[in-house]
């Protein structure tokens, strides 16, 4: 997987390799290719796209005129490779592809970015796509690429949608991953950690943060700053998918500010739960929520589900930024970084305990492959307490062969005492209800910083984390 950040002293190739040998090997296929690129905003698609390009290929970037302004604009793009392409008025998409194939002598590649904003204009340009390459005529590759991932899911995911079925290749782009923001910003893997927990595995944001001095700073003029470039950014990201933005920004305030299970959040709408289902499941399949069962439980069943804000800065925001609106507008923004300075260390150990638990899941550790790693919630009754005890387990895995089974306790903090957390974690142990008999138990912590006792204890630092993230 490739990306270049460009406002580094020296342009860095950071992941997407992966992507990028996709894209190349589709393209040099015998036959030419339709191929479909997409992902949320600022995930860089685009720049994948431009570094796959040659000189001869034609990029245009579609915007919101009119069908017939669109069609005049991509003439001119044509122009730059096709003289005189411009000097026709074009009556329909259909003819515009049919001349431009005409005139080709050489097999070339068109890329149409932003291809909702198309459909929009004109929504029949996907029957005529589909009508050209069934024909299998044409003597130019094509790449539709757009933002908005549930019309470009539509597009290519639904069968009653013309393209269905028809692309060669389909390249969705996610997040990068945690490791390679230390290669970015040059930081070392707790300060990574900690820039990540804000920012997430966004290309377009890493570059922005890399203009500041600090995280600090890069956050005031980013994001508090009610005219910074991503003080608006979760407002965007929800019109690229959605008409109705409303219930689904009250859905992710509320998670964001501490309400999980499904009852809570949709009392605090003012909603019946069936009326927030659809909306919850909305931003599940974007990817911008999760939802969470303890360890053990059925995904399907299970009626103790929390959910989660899956999005980084989203998550940022709703916590920290959402509620504050009006103290931000009147540009108190220092009063709004000491709440974020005193809650900082806990929000990024909500991120380190879902990066533990990722390390977790498929690894081995100690000669044992553990299965999916999850957290558990739930009651114990210690020492015959009728009444039982609520808590919360931060990591929970089993061996594939269900012979061990791997519990873990996450720390952010700069101190911690090993011994105790490792005692307290084996009480614990003693009342799940979940421990299969002869199955070995095996207490893992991850710790921010080496611990100052730790005869006989195993644990995992941010670096040891990063090696296998």
């Amino acid at each position: 997987m490739l990306f270049i950040i460009f406002n580094m002293k020296l342009e860095t190739f950071i992941d997407r390799i992966d992507s990028q040998d996709r894209l190349r090997n589709a393209l040099s296929r015998e036959n030419t290719q339709f191929i479909v690129i997409y992902g949320r905003r600022r995930i860089g698609k685009s720049t994948l796209i431009k570094e796959t390009l040659s000189k001869q290929d034609i990029y245009f970037l579609s915007d919101q005129t009119n069908e017939a302004n669109q069609r005049f604009l991509l003439s001119k793009t044509i122009a730059l490779n096709i003289p005189y392409f411009d000097r026709v008025i074009y009556p329909d998409w259909e003819t515009l592809f049919r001349e431009l194939n005409a005139k080709l002598t050489k097999r070339l590649l068109i890329c149409l970015d932003e291809f909702p904003y198309l459909v929009k204009s004109c929504p029949s340009i996907a029957s005529v796509i589909q009508k050209l390459l069934n024909e299998r005529t044409l003597k130019f590759d094509l790449i539709i690429c757009g933002s908005s991932q549930q019309l470009m899911q539509g597009y290519i995911l639904n069968r009653k949608e013309p393209l269905y079925g028809l692309a060669d290749e389909i390249i969705k782009l996610d997040p990068i991953p945690v490791k390679y923001i230390s290669k970015a910003l040059h930081i070392n893997s707790e300060e990574s950690i900690e820039e990540y927990a804000v920012w997430g595995g966004i290309p377009r944001y890493w570059e922005l943060r890399s203009d500041y001095p600090d995280r600090k700073t890069a956050i005031e003029k980013l994001i508090l700053d009610t005219k910074g470039i991503l003080a608006e950014e979760p407002l965007r990201l929800l019109r690229d998918d959605l008409r109705e933005t409303v219930q689904t920004s009250t859905i992710l305030s509320i998670i964001g500010n501490g309400a999980n299970k499904l009852s809570e959040i949709a009392a605090r709408a003012g909603k019946n739960a069936t009326q927030i289902t659809e909306s919850l499941s909305k931003l599940r399949k974007l990817g911008y929520i999760r939802r969470e069962i303890p360890f053990g439980e059925n995904e399907k069943n299970s009626k103790k589900g929390i959910y989660k804000i899956n999005d980084n800065l989203l998550s940022f925001y709703f916590r920290f930024i959402s509620p504050y609106h009006s103290i931000l507008e009147l540009g108190r923004y220092d009063t709004v970084m000491k709440m974020i300075d005193a809650q900082f260390t806990q929000f990024v150990g909500q991120y380190w305990e879902l990066l533990c638990r990722n390390f977790i899941s498929g690894n081995v550790i100690d000669g044992v492959t553990y299965n999916l790693a999850s957290s558990w919630w739930g009651k114990i009754f210690p020492n015959d307490c009728k009444e039982g005890k609520m808590i919360e387990l931060d990591v929970v895995a089993e061996s594939f062969d269900k012979k061990h089974i791997l519990i873990g306790e996450c720390k952010w903090t700069e101190t911690e005492n090993a011994e105790r957390l490792i005692h307290d974690l084996s009480e614990k142990t003693k009342c799940l209800p979940f421990i299969k008999k002869e199955q070995k138990i095996h207490l893992v912590l991850f710790l921010k910083k080496r611990p100052l006792r730790q005869t006989g204890i195993t644990y995992f630092l941010p670096e040891q984390i990063f090696e296998n993230s």
